[in-house]
């Protein structure tokens, strides 16, 4: 959507509901942290694919070149990744959950998930500019709706979890694992952090190879949010 506006298409982001990427970076059993990964080799799905970008940034943000001190192999499935790893094809994969818990099991180590380094918008609303002059009511019960959702995921484990076994056929151990990695993740009020956002359009901007700077109005409407957040008495961010 980030990416989009700034190509100049007539959208914009209304509201956030994952403030991060569910993704964590899971290395050989011997390696203790990010920065002993210097020189060795990660495994991607694909170059430019967002677990790509994902493990990237979060390498850069311990100070590490992924560019130039990182070795990328794009590996495709998750399946594919853990087994590299498990074959000592790469020293390290990202990953996502319950598969990073599964592997923690069998003795891998996590070295970092993406939200303990930095705040990315990772999932949210978008419309047309139509859509947001013609029919803003539409657009501020569905902003509300997911909200209430996302607030019943936090609030209720037992649920959210049962909904993971039942809907995405998760086993409940991993189910479990699952809902405690990301539970933080799901947005209580709708809001988008404008620094995380920042970064987003920092990211596609980069991608797009635009070099003139790029305000988060040019990208974001957050009013019939603030309209949302105000009739379900919520103080946002």
């Amino acid at each position: 959507m980030v990416g989009g506006a700034i190509a100049g298409l007539p959208v914009r982001i209304v509201a956030g509901f994952l403030d991060n990427w569910p993704m964590t970076l899971i290395a050989q059993p011997e390696y203790k942290s990010l920065k002993e990964l210097k020189g060795k080799t990660l495994g991607v799905s694909s170059y430019g694919a967002t677990p790509d970008v994902g493990a990237r940034m979060m390498l850069k943000q311990i100070g590490l070149d992924p560019e130039k001190e990182i070795k990328v192999l794009a590996l495709g499935s998750d399946a594919a990744r853990i087994t590299a790893l498990k074959q000592r094809v790469v020293d390290l994969i990202v990953i996502s959950p319950p598969a990073d818990s599964q592997m923690e099991k069998q003795g891998y180590r996590i070295l970092a998930r993406a939200y303990e380094l930095f705040t990315f918008p990772y999932l949210g609303l978008g419309t047309q500019l139509r859509k947001i002059k013609e029919k803003p009511d539409e657009i501020r019960r569905a902003i509300k709706a997911t909200i209430r959702a996302n607030r019943f995921v936090r609030d209720n484990r037992d649920e959210a979890v049962q909904t993971l076994v039942d809907w995405g056929k998760v086993e409940r151990d991993y189910a479990y694992a699952s809902y405690d990695a990301l539970r933080n993740l799901f947005n209580a009020d709708g809001s988008v952090p404008e620094d995380g956002l920042r970064l987003v359009i920092d990211q596609a901007r980069r991608t797009a190879k635009i070099t003139r700077d790029v305000t988060p109005a040019e990208v974001a409407d957050l009013t019939m949010l603030r309209e949302a957040q105000l009739e379900l008495g919520i103080r946002g961010r």
